[in-house]
């Protein structure tokens, strides 16, 4: 078995304010007057991930706070094989939160730069805007995302029996602006939160995409499109959508010929990186380190990287599984 970290990966579905590194939140948190736990919180429910996730945010008030932490996530990520990572971020609920809708972005560019450049790792963002939250945030997330190149898409994320209708008219425009767009849909909900997402939603990959195998039609709709899902198994497990990694929907995802890119969701919270999941995928499925290499394939093929980076991935990941 190859080493998994020397494999080269593109990272695409990882949330930042869930890869923040526990010590790192303690000493922002302190700083800020805020206690936070270990970091063995479990995990039975989307509402205790939402508990959580809520204390991370409170977290992060000063720009030395957002630099800190899209720095320290570009050396955990390059300290994972992660060569490319499409990081998502919620800039406008930040912005919004602290009275200043551009600092949050502005300061996690400025350590994604200073962390791509020290750690040798190529990011772009993904803003993310919750269901549960106004049409009129989800405008100010459009806004953000048109003034900065380094953003490459936003989308919907969050609980999905909120529905998606409500924000037709944003990921209109953004398409027209020429933003990619990706939502989170068929992890909590059915093949109808991903219908509506492949529609009037616009977008481009299934962030998780887990339930699809519950309408046949479906899996025969976005095979032909060829759009690629952003499986988490780890995270799923986590968070209540799969019993059990080995229930995981992942292999049959696979045989149903559909394009499945692997990824942690939210590393830091589970304890699970992404060379991590990348082996515990391979012990508990049997993979040997072809599919492993096709997987990460996967994940470049569906990046929204530069052609170049595209081209540059895939000659590494042929290397590593090259040499044995």
């Amino acid at each position: 078995m190859r080493d998994l970290v020397r494999l080269p990966k593109a990272h695409l579905h990882v949330h930042l304010e869930s890869a923040v590194r526990w010590a790192t939140l303690r000493e922002i948190g302190a700083a800020n007057g805020l206690d936070v736990p270990g970091d063995d919180v479990p995990f039975g429910n989307f509402a205790a991930f939402f508990a959580q996730n809520d204390l991370v945010r409170a977290c992060l008030r000063r720009p030395g706070d957002f630099r800190r932490v899209a720095y320290e996530f570009c050396e955990d990520e390059a300290a994972q094989g992660t060569r490319y990572a499409e990081v998502s971020f919620t800039a406008a609920g930040h912005g919004e939160r602290l009275g200043d809708l551009e600092m949050p972005l502005a300061a996690v560019l400025e350590g994604l730069e200073a962390g791509q450049e020290a750690f040798g790792i190529e990011c772009r963002i993904l803003l993310d805007h919750s269901r549960r939250r106004s049409v009129e945030r989800a405008w100010r997330t459009l806004d953000l995302a048109r003034h900065h190149d380094r953003v490459v898409a936003i989308g919907l994320a969050g609980d999905e029996s909120h529905p998606g209708d409500p924000f037709d008219e944003v990921f209109a425009a953004a398409h027209d602006a020429g933003l990619h767009i990706v939502h989170h849909a068929g992890e909590g909900e059915g093949p109808a939160s991903i219908r509506q997402a492949l529609g009037p939603g616009r977008t481009e990959r299934l962030g998780h995409g887990i339930r699809i195998l519950d309408d046949p039609d479906l899996v025969a709709e976005v095979r032909e499109r060829k759009i690629p899902l952003e499986v988490c198994p780890s995270s799923n497990v986590a968070l209540g959508f799969a019993p059990s990694l080995g229930d995981h929907p992942l292999p049959r995802l696979r045989d149903a010929g559909l394009i499945v890119t692997l990824n942690t969701d939210i590393p830091a919270l589970i304890g699970t990186p992404l060379a991590t999941e990348y082996a515990r995928v391979r012990d508990t499925f049997g993979y040997d380190d072809t599919v492993l290499a096709d997987l990460a394939h996967a994940g470049v093929d569906a990046s929204f990287a530069p052609t170049e980076t595209k081209t540059r991935l895939r000659a590494q990941i042929n290397a590593w599984l090259a040499t044995p």
